[in-house]
This record gives C-alpha cells, structure tokens and sequence, in this order.
C-alpha cells in the first residue's frame, strides 16, 4: 500500500477547518449580531486555534522541504522558532482547549442539550457542521500527536498559561454579560451567583487535566517502541519536525 505522507494529513485537515469556519461564518444566526459576535463562543474560538495550529504545521512542512539540503544557519534558527511555538500551541492550546470543548460539549449536550446547544440551533446549524466544531476536533488533534514528536515545557509553565488562557476566557464572558445582561451559555443563566463559581472553577479544574493528559499521551506515545511506523531522519530538519509516514499493512 502506498505510503501517506503526515504532511498530506495536516494539509487535509487544515482545509476543512478552513471550511468549517466559512460555513460557520456564514451562518445568519442573532447571537452572530451581538456583542462580541463570533468570539464570545469557545467554540469558535478553538476552531481559530486549531486552523492556526494546522497552519503553522503546514508552514513548517514547507519551509522544511525548501530547505532541505542547505546549510543557513540562519534558516535552521528560524525554522526551530517556529516549531518551538508549534509544540507551544499544540502543548497549552490545540490539545486542552480542543479537548475540552468536545468534552464539556458532549457531557452537558448528552445530560440536558438545552444548557449549551438548545434545539433552536437545530435550524441554522447542520449535523454537519455541528460535528466539525465539537467533535471531530479531538480525532484530528491526536492524528497530529501520533504522526509529529512534540516538545512540551515544564508543567508548571504550561498549566500557568493554560490556567491563564481558562481565566481570560471566563473574564472575557463575565464582560459580555456586564455589557449585555445574557450570558453566553444557557448554563449559567440557570444557576446561582455561588454555583456559578463553582461551575468556573470545575471548568479549569477540568482543562487543566486534559492538559496534564496531553502531557502524558504525547509521553506515552513516543517513549515506546512503536511497529508498523517509520521515522524518515534523512536530514537535520526532518529529524526537528518529526515527520511520520503510516504504513499500511496486509494480513
């Protein structure tokens, strides 16, 4: 079977969320008209980090192929930049943000759909669509994992930011609600000021494990050997992007 390149993945997946997102952007929905439009929505917001994310993974593809056999050292500085901050953003945001909006999603869409995701939406936003921005999100975040070794900082460092990300955002709906008088999730409208900050403190609580899970998949998954799985280390910066090829096997 013929060999699938990780770069040809991350270009796939870069493209539908690129779709996503268009769709998403033109959907003629009221909140889109309010007071913070799109990005009052942690789902949007984590559509916008992960293209970014794939983004930058495609950049570095191709910065790593017209690079390939020269000898600038300068080009190899820039191009350890940029996959700092790749293993950066995958580390504190794609992986515990993305997450962490399929999981809340599901749990409370599972336990009573009104509290995040009321049946009103039903009539703007397709099946689809709905799916490309809470579910499939998880599946494409570890298809990156598994094809590309991510470098993650010290634990310490990365729960500060990813605390710190959880506090914006969570300050950032308290202001909507300050301008608007409606918080941005049916959840919070329904319960009390006190079970209000308990629910914000159980959210970080939550996307600080999956950040500490992160960490610990990433570890799990190349700290073993691995079958099936060939590592192409012809040059220096093949070796820093951690480029994978799957390959198919037969019975």
């Amino acid at each position: 079977m013929a060999l699938i390149p990780s770069q040809v993945l991350r270009v796939a997946i870069l493209l539908s969320y690129f779709s996503i997102l268009c769709h998403y952007k033109a959907l003629d929905m009221p909140a889109h008209q309010t007071y913070g439009g799109s990005w009052k929505f942690l789902t949007f917001i984590d559509l916008v980090i992960q293209a970014v994310f794939f983004g930058l993974c495609v950049l570095i593809d191709v910065s790593s192929l017209l690079t390939k056999g020269g000898d600038s050292r300068e080009q190899e500085r820039q191009l350890r930049k940029l996959i700092g901050l790749r293993d950066w953003m995958m580390a504190v945001l794609a992986f515990p943000v993305g997450a962490f909006v399929v999981f809340t999603f599901w749990s409370l869409y599972l336990y009573d759909r009104e509290l995040v995701y009321p049946k009103l939406l039903d009539n703007f936003i397709p099946q689809w669509l709905n799916h490309g921005m809470h579910t499939t999100v998880l599946p494409f975040i570890i298809i990156e994992m598994r094809t590309t070794h991510h470098r993650y900082p010290s634990r310490l460092w990365g729960l500060a930011a990813v605390c710190c990300f959880g506090v914006g955002y969570i300050l950032w709906t308290c202001w909507v609600h300050q301008v608007t008088g409606v918080w941005v999730y049916p959840v919070l409208e329904r319960i009390a000021p006190v079970a209000r900050v308990a629910f914000f403190s159980a959210m970080m609580a939550v996307i600080g494990v999956f950040y500490v899970l992160g960490e610990i998949l990433n570890s799990y998954i190349w700290e073993k050997p691995h079958t099936g799985i060939h590592t192409r280390t012809h040059t220096h910066t093949h070796t820093h992007t951690g480029h994978l090829y799957l390959v198919g096997t037969s019975d």
